[in-house]
Formats: structure tokens, C-alpha cells, sequence
């Protein structure tokens, strides 16, 4: 069985004992994360959501992604910038899912 929930304006689809890397949540290593926006669970699909349905996972560590460089140009006008940007992630294992 599957889910699909929403966080950090993304949208992912995750089974049980998956680890994934969110947007960064609140919560140090071990601690238990409940997603409440679940979209998609088994076969049923909810518009905008499915109520009482939740995943809980747990964080397994706090860290930030590698560089993405970020380079613009503006040919024949002299404009070159760059810049690079580490996105805050944290890896999350789903644990459980069901109706609450």
C-alpha cells in the first residue's frame, strides 16, 4: 500500500519503511513526525485531502543539500551573476500510515 502526501509545497508518494528527504521540519534525530495532508492512501483519493487519514514517520537526521549553483548572464550587456543556494533537508522514514 502507498500514500501520497503533501509537504513543503511538494507532493510525494511514499510507502512504508521509505526514507525520503523533505523541505526541513521541526525535530531532532529520533523524533516522530505526523502528516496530516495525505492526498492519496490505498485507493482512495481525497479532494483536497482525506479526512483522518495519516503517515507518521521519524526523522533520521538534520542536514543541508549540496550546492545548486544559481548563474545569471544577459548576453552582450555585461551582466554576469552568481550565487549558490544548500536547501535545509531532513531524511524522514515512514513508519506507519492508516486512518487515525
Amino acid at each position: 500500500m502507498f500514500a501520497v502526501i503533501k509537504t513543503g509545497g511538494k507532493q510525494y508518494r511514499v510507502s512504508k519503511d521509505d526514507v525520503l528527504a523533505v523541505e526541513m521540519l521541526p525535530g531532532d534525530a529520533g523524533a516522530k513526525i505526523v502528516f496530516d495532508h495525505v492526498i492519496m492512501l490505498g485507493d482512495k483519493v481525497g479532494l483536497p485531502r482525506i479526512a483522518g487519514a495519516q503517515v507518521v514517520g521519524t526523522v533520521v537526521r538534520q542536514f543541508r543539500d549540496d550546492t545548486k549553483i544559481i548563474f545569471k548572464k544577459r548576453r552582450r550587456k555585461h551582466y554576469r551573476r552568481r550565487n549558490g543556494h544548500r536547501q535545509h533537508l531532513t531524511l524522514v522514514k515512514i513508519t506507519e500510515m492508516g486512518m487515525a
